[in-house]
């Protein structure tokens, strides 16, 4: 059966395929139309298959809110390289991935992937691969996230970073201006400065254990940072004992009450210190002063992972931290507000992008 440069056309319409890809589909399929889609669905599966193995770690982060459900989605979709994550097929893509997270529900990215795309009959994955043909790249759905309430939200960078925040609040206040602005800014807060925590009250008792003793460990590796007094009960027991080699001794005592003392030491005397500071470890924990400098250490590292502890990057907005500005909002409108959760995608976060050498690449064609 012949057929036309219109049936091509047609063909390309339909599936979004290449022209030359769309004339050899027509042409092993004798002009049938039907018959063509089926074995450019074929080669999307072969394609897709022999392409999943290489690395996508481009893409976008997606932030989608049904104001109506007050459902909102964040979606994470990867591509091989950024210029196929502007590709305009690639992005309608990822906005229908989200509105059916909203719609479906789904348990986990494998359910989203046998789940039929909205306004669609073919599922994620069948369309996911017709789109791997089209673009001639790898892409995965690598991970979303849903969640209902008050939600503000924020994208970086063209969908580097993304951004939601959910709030407890009442309908009268979410739909103020005030509030809108102020979720905004909370969100770019997340986005720029990437908390671990909404809260000190979100890390468990043996988190904090844990980040404590990691203080007090690394200040005892580095013993020019320790309170005076251990410091100087260090160095007697190590200039008493001779601990120190006699090149560090006679610094010592020559320079010990100069404060770059330190500049004068061997790095084997420091390693030496740090050894007699960890082997003292019980002592010095219960000591007062080396308690309130690691206490004070856990506070600072506190505010830097907290959400609602860090200070507030809009100072010209609000001079404290992120919880106080929320307070100050919800009482200048009278209302109850609080953040109850947020949730920051990173792109490509925790994949192995690949490494290229052009001069390696070259040297093996040859």
């Amino acid at each position: 059966m012949a057929f036309t440069a219109k049936d091509v056309k047609a063909l390309r319409e339909k599936t979004g395929v290449g022209m030359m890809k769309c004339k050899e589909a027509l042409a092993a399929a004798d002009g049938d139309m039907d018959k063509a889609v089926e074995i450019l669905k074929e080669k999307g599966l072969a394609q897709a298959q022999k392409k999943a193995t290489r690395i996508a770690a481009e893409g976008v982060v997606l932030a989608y809110y049904d104001e109506a459900k007050e459902v909102a989605v964040l979606v994470e979709v990867n591509s091989e390289t950024d210029f196929v994550a502007k590709n305009e097929k690639f992005v309608n893509f990822v906005k229908s991935i989200a509105k059916t997270v909203v719609e479906a529900n789904p348990a986990d990215v494998e359910t989203l992937n046998n789940t039929k795309l909205v306004d669609s009959d073919q599922t994620v994955e069948e369309l996911r691969q017709e789109l791997v043909l089209a673009i001639g790249e790898n892409m995965k759905v690598r991970r979303f996230e849903r969640v209902e309430g008050k939600v503000a939200s924020y994208i970086h960078g063209g969908g580097a970073v993304g951004v939601l925040v959910i709030f407890d609040t009442d309908d009268a206040t979410a739909a103020k201006a005030e509030f809108v602005e102020m979720g905004k800014n909370v969100a770019m807060q997340v986005a720029a400065m990437s908390p671990e925590y909404l809260a000190k009250s979100d890390i468990s008792d043996e988190e904090l254990a844990k980040m404590k003793n990691i203080i007090v460990e690394s200040s005892l590796n580095k013993p020019d940072t320790l309170p005076k007094p251990i410091l100087n009960a260090l160095f007697a027991k190590a200039v008493g004992e001779k601990i120190f080699s006699d090149a560090d001794i006679a610094a010592y005592e020559e320079q010990k009450n100069n404060k770059f003392l330190f500049n004068f030491l061997s790095k084997e005397a420091v390693e030496q210190l740090a050894a007699l500071a960890v082997a003292g470890k019980e002592e010095y924990v219960s000591n007062k002063i080396f308690a309130g400098a690691t206490d004070g250490r856990l506070k600072k590292q506190l505010k830097e992972i907290c959400l609602l502890e860090q200070p507030f990057v809009r100072s010209d907005l609000f001079d404290g931290s992120v919880g106080g500005y929320i307070e100050k909002v919800a009482k200048d409108l009278g209302a109850d507000i609080k953040a109850v959760k947020f949730l920051r995608y990173a792109k490509g976060e925790g994949i192995q992008k690949r490494e290229d050498n052009f001069a390696d690449e070259v040297a093996s064609m040859m």
